[in-house]
């Protein structure tokens, strides 16, 4: 996995000239619990599927031009749970543009299957993918802030995925007959 912990201005430099011209980027948040009023933004983490860049909030590294991939419409971003990571994102004062919510895509897809809609379950029926969770336990308030290894690639192993799942799921969506049913449910979240 090719890695970028973007800590100092010629980290967010480097990651933003590798990302701009991406068509669509795997995102996701670290937070520090479930309520965005309430909790910190640790980090956000971009992945185009090889190059996969952690930005540690909770370390004092602010987004520089990092942020005009979120408000830059012609690149998809793509979250598992959309809502609760853009609720943090605009609490944080950032705004998005032109997104995918791959939970609300499978959600659509496995509607009666009873199937789990969680990241884990759903990467492993796509592509055999297996998550370790465990380390999400360690994002709470006592947290001191420092990424290590073992932190930094849990957080982008949730985003590395995302782009090649959103490509699978826009297929399943066209074929089942559900992409409209899909955009009312985007737009519940705008």
């Amino acid at each position: 996995m090719n890695i970028l912990i973007a800590r100092s201005e010629t980290d967010i430099e480097t990651a933003y000239n590798k990302l701009k011209n991406s068509e669509i980027l795997g995102c996701d948040t670290e937070t520090s619990s479930l309520s965005a009023r309430k909790g910190k933004l640790f980090s956000i983490q971009f992945s185009d599927g090889d190059f996969n860049v952690l930005v540690p909030f909770s370390e004092g590294v602010s987004m520089g031009k990092l942020e005009e991939i979120l408000l830059d419409a012609n690149v998809v971003k793509v979250f598992h749970n959309a809502r609760f990571d853009l609720e943090f994102l605009r609490e944080n004062g950032f705004q998005i543009n032109n997104f995918f919510c791959t939970m609300i895509a499978e959600k659509l897809l496995t509607k009666g299957a009873g199937q789990s809609i969680s990241l884990a379950e759903t990467l492993y029926r796509y592509f055999a993918v297996d998550l370790d969770k465990s380390h999400r336990a360690k994002f709470n308030r006592d947290w001191n802030g420092i990424w290590t290894k073992d932190l930094v690639e849990y957080a982008l192993s949730d985003v590395v995925y995302l782009p090649k799942l959103m490509t699978e799921q826009k297929l399943w969506l066209e074929r089942l007959g559900l992409r409209e049913d899909f955009e009312r449910q985007i737009g519940k979240i705008i």
